[in-house]
């Protein structure tokens, strides 16, 4: 199964990840085609499930703060903030026209 142009170009935007080259499209097809294997298992009369533990009894604890206060040592981690706030690297990365990435497909 080939990938195509739109489906390429929508998951660079979902995941921000960058395929430009013929090795990243070959490593998605890769794990298109493992992924496949799952139509393969025949799931008829089997009811999905809320939790892979579902024969056990999940415990849950109280959420009491026992440490705290400590925003500044954590903000020095950072490599970039605003006021009290951690600055997640920009979404959209530079991403080559539909047609520039043709090539890429065609070569895989």
């Amino acid at each position: 199964q080939k990938v195509t142009v739109e489906v390429l170009d929508h998951l660079e935007h979902l995941a921000l990840v960058d395929f430009r080259d013929s090795e990243g499209v070959e490593r998605l097809q890769k794990a298109i085609q493992f992924a496949d294997q799952l139509h393969e298992v025949n799931t008829d009369g089997v009811e999905p499930m809320d939790s892979v533990l579902e024969d056990r009894c999940l415990y849950l604890r109280e959420d009491d703060v026992t440490e705290g206060n400590c925003t500044k040592e954590l903000l020095q981690n950072a490599r970039e903030k605003v006021e009290e706030y951690f600055v997640a690297p920009p979404g959209n990365i530079p991403l080559p026209k539909l047609e520039e990435r043709e090539t890429f497909l065609q070569g895989s």
